[in-house]
């Protein structure tokens, strides 16, 4: 599945329409895909009420209302704006509606449009599109806060309106949908901490795009269960040990010892070959038996942190630094010191971002893969920017962040977006509110660990890590755990149950 900016879906359809020589046909499979999820959405006796606007969504409304007429629905219309405005296209389209005997009602000619409103059982808001930038103007304004505020089942068609499409709007005006039937592919907005919530529950319908042309438009995509049965490298019977990647992780501190042993467990779990864990005496001391699979070592520390010392980085495949290794200065030295030295991919999570704030400089300088994972918090802090800035426009400040330091960025949360150095973009949509407690990152590092050691490239290997980690934590809440008890370790031992489900 394709994920699509405002301008990206508008060349989409202009190629559709015109090129391919769709015409008016696109707006009436839109329409006809709608009304039948809308169909599935409501009951016969049902009062639907179709508010529609302007531009091709209140086209595609005028569609659904003539489907859903026709099949004895009990449906009307209520149009936002005069019929002067109404594109030509929209104009066919209401007529036909029209000719099957419906009913429309014009806001400018009849106080009653807020009593229609109240009395609907299902408002379907047809009323405003993806062209939408800034705040709605009256009387537009108006209908939708009264629609949120008194209207029934609340059901957008492609996006709820007014909500703007692509990231970076600060202040709007929406429609706040109970569910929204997503047209051809999903918006970027879909996917933004603070526009998601608008769309509510919500789903895409095909009405006819060529898939290729969405694919050759389209800049970043649903990394989903397809994407990780086809790139999910397949084990060779005749396989061994060394084949599946030698790992390292570099990490822990005598009073942070459980990220690190999680990290290692998740690695093994997730299929890493040889695993090796450096940390301090007495972290290793307390988890040697938690993974007694993994081979470890006591490295040079000091007052329970580990310093810059000989590190066995030779022949690894893989190395993941910084879980919960403190930040002391002599820590700061230390990820200088893998920085320089390591000659594989190179995975700097937790306390190592932190303390890669001053180093950032350093990894241009590496020829090997750099990849970093920060939640929202630790890549504001990287950006040395507002969260909240951040939040508003994740995939903007990602790309460019990885574009600049040539690196992956890997930036966690609801929907975890995924970026390479050369700017392209996936989400990952898996997992659910249980993730949301310490340890649950530092297995996600481990997953990618192993993941980025198997036959596959970077970037496939971190969106099928964050695949397989939210949908462990999936697929543990269905067979018995909550989003309340959810821990870190379960999610580690629910990735058998992810391989054998999708593999």
């Amino acid at each position: 599945m394709f994920i699509v900016t405002a301008k990206e879906m508008y060349d989409i359809d202009h190629c559709t329409m015109e090129k391919i020589g769709f015409g008016k046909l696109l707006m009436e499979n839109a329409g006809r895909a709608v009304a039948e999820k809308v169909r599935q959405k409501v009951n016969a006796a049902d009062k639907i009420l179709i508010v529609v606007g302007p531009g091709n969504n209140g086209g595609d409304g005028y569609v659904i209302a003539r489907t859903l007429q026709n099949e004895q629905y009990r449906v009307s219309v209520l149009q936002v704006v005069p019929d002067q405005k109404l594109s030509e296209q929209v104009q066919f389209f209401k007529q036909l509606y029209l000719a099957c005997n419906g009913t429309c009602l014009l806001l400018d000619d009849s106080a009653e449009w807020k009593q229609v409103i109240s009395e609907a059982d299902v408002v379907i808001d047809s009323l405003l599109g993806i062209g939408v930038d800034g705040l709605v103007r009256e009387p537009l304004a108006s209908v939708i806060a009264f629609i949120n505020e008194k209207g029934g089942k609340i059901v957008s068609v492609d996006i709820p309106s007014g909500l703007p499409a692509d990231e970076g709007a600060e202040a709007f005006t929406s429609i706040q949908a109970d569910e929204t039937i997503v047209i051809a592919a999903p918006k970027t907005s879909v996917f933004l901490p603070h526009t998601a919530n608008y769309y509510g529950n919500w789903e895409v319908v095909s009405i006819g795009h060529p898939q290729t042309l969405i694919s050759e438009n389209a800049a970043c995509f649903v990394a989903d269960d397809v994407f990780f049965r086809t790139t999910m490298p397949k084990r060779d019977v005749n396989s061994h040990k060394g084949d599946h990647g030698k790992g390292l992780v570099i990490g822990g501190c005598d009073n942070m010892p459980g990220s690190f042993a999680m990290t290692v467990r998740a690695a093994l779990r997730t299929g890493a070959g040889l695993m090796t864990a450096v940390s301090t005496e007495k972290v290793i001391d307390r988890i040697a038996c938690l993974s007694p699979e993994a081979m470890y070592q006591i490295g040079a520390s000091e007052k329970g942190h580990l310093i810059a010392d000989d590190l066995p980085l030779d022949d690894k495949d893989g190395v993941a630094f910084g879980i919960g290794v403190g930040r002391e200065t002599k820590t700061a030295a230390l990820l200088e010191s893998v920085l320089q030295e390591t000659t594989c991919p190179l995975i700097i999570d937790g306390d190592g971002l932190y303390l890669l704030q001053n180093q950032l400089a350093r990894l241009k300088q590496r020829n090997e893969p750099t990849i970093l994972t920060p939640h929202m918090g630790e890549m504001a802090r990287l950006l040395e920017m507002d969260i909240s800035d951040l939040t508003r426009s994740p995939f903007r400040y990602a790309r460019e962040f990885a574009e600049e330091h040539h690196v992956y960025v890997v930036l966690k949360g609801k929907y975890t977006i995924i970026t390479s150095p050369d700017g392209n973009q996936a989400v990952s949509t898996t997992g659910n509110p249980g993730l949301a407690k310490g340890g649950s990152g530092d297995v996600l590092t481990g997953i990618i660990l192993a993941m980025m050691m198997q036959s596959q490239s970077i970037f496939q290997s971190l969106c099928n890590a964050c695949f397989v980690h939210g949908m462990s934590a999936d697929l543990q809440v269905q067979s018995g755990h909550s989003y309340h008890d959810l821990l870190a370790t379960d999610v580690i031992e629910g990735i058998a149950s992810v391989y054998r489900t999708f593999s």
